[in-house]
């Protein structure tokens, strides 16, 4: 009997199975987003140029053997302020989504746990909330509080609020029903506790593929942010900002200077949002 007869048909099946369900896109997705955020997390070591460095003499020149992707207008070369701007563009969407979980997710399980009046109260907030154009708020908290990064991460953390809390509380509704909750309120531990404790863990695996999901969608907020001059100020080399700046050059028929950081948004969103549906079904489905 040969070695490979020997092993089970239950064995092989699985085996299948898991290869199958490891599509090449989602390969090369993951691939890319590891190779992107190491080449933001050791940009100072692998960039040619300081991101700032300014050279008129080299303005808006082709890709070259000293510079691979061209520079913009102000001679600066574009793989340097890609490589450094890739470090604001995937840690603000970070920051964004943190802050946008931690009050919906907060919002959500209050309005699933508490029911009645306190449900009837939030969910009337957050659909006011959500029905409110996103951009239009985010627009108002900036005019209130000044423009930057900082208080566009803010801005769409509160404008993400609702759409993670409506999930949350259906989340939330579904596991509150589950024997154990009613087995831990038998033993008198609180409600809080049991939130906090029991059912929110067991909600995480279903809110981070979720978030995931989220990612892209916040990472192409904020470039449209800087873009419309709202987000990063210069001299960030956010993407978002990159191609606002890039914008006047085509005029000059110098297409690199947009055409690059908009393909790396593009690319990344992209990716976020394969990996992210994967992450998402994967842990959704417990496997």
């Amino acid at each position: 009997m040969t070695a490979t007869a020997s092993v089970p048909a239950q064995t092989l099946l699985p085996l299948t199975a898991r290869r199958r369900r490891r599509p090449v896109s989602v390969l090369i997705a993951g691939g890319f987003l590891i190779l992107t955020v190491a080449a933001a997390a050791f940009a100072p070591l692998i960039a040619p140029y300081a991101p700032d460095a300014v050279d008129l003499s080299a303005s808006l020149a082709g890709t070259t053997s000293e510079h691979l992707l061209g520079t913009d207008a102000s001679g600066q070369d574009l793989l340097s302020r890609l490589l450094y701007g890739a470090r604001a563009s995937l840690v603000a969407p970070l920051a964004l989504l943190a802050l946008a979980a931690l009050i919906g997710v907060t919002m959500g399980t209050v309005a699933a746990w508490r029911g009645g009046w306190v449900d009837t109260l939030l969910s009337r907030v957050t659909d006011v909330m959500y029905a409110f154009p996103g951009l239009l708020f985010v627009v108002l908290v900036i005019a209130v509080l000044g423009d930057g990064l900082t208080t566009s991460v803010i801005a769409l953390g509160f404008a993400y609020a609702p759409t993670i809390a409506r999930y949350t509380r259906s989340l939330a509704l579904a596991e509150r029903a589950k024997p154990y909750i009613d087995a831990y309120r038998v033993q008198g531990m609180g409600g809080t506790r049991i939130c906090v404790r029991h059912l929110v863990p067991n909600l995480a695996a279903s809110l981070v593929g979720y978030l995931v999901v989220l990612f892209g969608e916040g990472l192409m907020s904020l470039a449209t942010l800087s873009y419309l001059g709202f987000g990063a100020q210069p001299p960030s080399s956010d993407w978002g900002l990159m191609v606002q700046e890039g914008q006047e050059a085509m005029v000059q028929e110098a297409l690199l200077p947009a055409l690059v950081p908009g393909i790396a948004i593009a690319a990344v969103v992209v990716a976020f949002n394969v990996v992210g549906v994967r992450v998402s079904d994967r842990l959704g489905s417990g496997r």
